[in-house]
């Protein structure tokens, strides 16, 4: 017997189709991810503006970098944007100070400002005022847009962020005075010609000039309780004194410093007073102590009386920072003033239209009224017409004066009937005649 032997039949690969894994990257395939990190890092353009020189520089940086050279969450950032629309703030942050008043966005630090870049006129002559104030050394005398803020004796002193501070909300202020005042030079004619000539046209020009005006006062609003707000909390104005805390920060450093240097002086004399032989023509150790501590005495008294001056002189900056602000909270409440004038202008028009359409109404009533007396007369002609065109046999009917002296006595009647009435709605105060 033959014996054959067959190969054996080993179990053959899987098919590529029956294994195969969906592959994870092709569902991001075609979109570009860098570009999404680029953009969700948010680069923006801002404008530097430094303390010293008052030289303006443009920079493009994104929104860690912001985080971290002036030491802000990104929700303060997030304010800043210009993609997002949020009322106006005024934060006062550990190293720096958020504005978002309308148009002006910036940070201000104790040694430079970072305004957002655009294109706005306002934007920019906040830039060429706070640059031309550092660069001569005081302030203008009409500032930004005219409006007139505190006297130049009172602001020569301040802080720069304060100053920098106060160029921005002349700016708000000048930015919102301005649009009031336009409005106002719209509204006054077109509420005249409303009440003389009441038409669609002015109706629907009426109604887009009541919304601009509820959306400025609600503006101006928001900036009046701002300034407001931080005029009644001393905490909020004093964290908002970066110069004050920078220097309280560098005396409590020189102060560790300085602990540190003496414990490390007093460790080093005593290792020597201890290892050195004691010899009676060398100097006593206790005049070189007494030297060590009247030198530190005089640092101590040096740093304490830094500590002291940083101490009145914020009170002195808060105090003078409440007087800033309140200079803008009466700008500001002056226009908010203007702008209840007008929509109290407004009400009295309204109410004027309103009369005024009701006795319009009251007169097409009474019109009504008399046409439908007037169809009542009528009315009764017709009754008696069709009375004499029935067909009845009637002696009165042939008498050649018939005809006319039923149009004689239906008149009369209906004359009656209609003077009557008149009277009637005369008596119960229908109608005035």
């Amino acid at each position: 017997m033959e014996d054959a032997t067959e190969p054996l039949l080993l179990p053959g690969r899987p098919s590529p189709m029956l294994n195969q894994r969906p592959n994870r990257r092709s569902a991001f395939k075609g979109i570009d991810l860098q570009g999404v990190k680029k953009r969700g890092q948010g680069l923006r353009t801002w404008i530097r503006i430094d303390k010293s020189s008052g030289n303006t520089q443009t920079l493009l940086l994104d929104k860690f970098t912001m985080m971290r050279r002036c030491d802000l969450p990104a929700r303060d950032l997030r304010l800043l944007d210009p993609l997002f629309v949020y009322p106006s703030t005024i934060l006062g942050r550990e190293k720096a100070i958020v504005v978002n008043l309308e148009q002006i966005r910036c940070i201000i630090t104790s040694e430079e400002v970072f305004l957002l870049h655009s294109l706005d006129e306002y934007v920019q002559k906040y830039v060429m005022e706070l640059e031309r104030r550092l660069k001569t050394g005081r302030d203008g005398e009409d500032g930004i847009g005219g409006v007139e803020g505190p006297s130049t004796d009172f602001l020569e002193f301040l802080p720069f962020e304060f100053r920098a501070l106060e160029v921005a909300l002349e700016a708000a202020c000048s930015i919102l005075d301005a649009e009031a005042a336009e409005l106002e030079i719209e509204a006054y004619p077109l509420l005249d010609e409303l009440s003389t000539k009441i038409n669609t046209t002015n109706l629907e020009g009426a109604r887009k000039l009541k919304s601009r005006l509820v959306s400025l006062t609600r503006r101006v609003q928001k900036v009046r309780d701002e300034i407001e707000q931080l005029m009644n909390d001393d905490g909020d104005m004093a964290e908002m004194y970066l110069t004050g805390k920078k220097g309280k920060f560098e005396t409590s450093s020189c102060d560790q410093n300085l602990e540190v240097s003496n414990k490390i002086y007093f460790d080093q004399f005593e290792s020597k007073a201890n290892s050195a032989p004691v010899s009676p023509v060398s100097s006593p150790p206790d005049c070189t102590m007494r030297n060590f501590e009247k030198s530190m005495s005089f640092a101590r008294s040096r740093h304490g009386s830094a500590r002291s001056s940083y101490a009145s002189s914020d009170s002195e900056n808060i105090s003078e920072l409440e007087m800033l602000l309140e200079a803008y909270f009466v700008l500001i409440d002056n226009t908010l003033n203007k702008l209840t004038s007008l929509k109290e202008y407004i009400d009295d028009t309204e109410d004027f239209i309103n009369i005024k359409l009701d006795n319009i109404r009251n007169q097409l009533i009474q019109f009504e009224l008399i046409l439908t007396t007037l169809t009542l007369v009528v009315a009764i002609f017709g009754v008696i017409a069709g009375i004499f065109g029935m067909n009845f046999i009637v002696p009165f009917f042939e008498n050649p004066s018939g005809f006319k002296s039923v149009l004689i006595i239906s008149g009369i009647s209906g004359t009656f009937i209609f003077l009557f009435f008149l009277l009637f709605y005369k008596h119960k105060g229908l109608m005035s005649l």
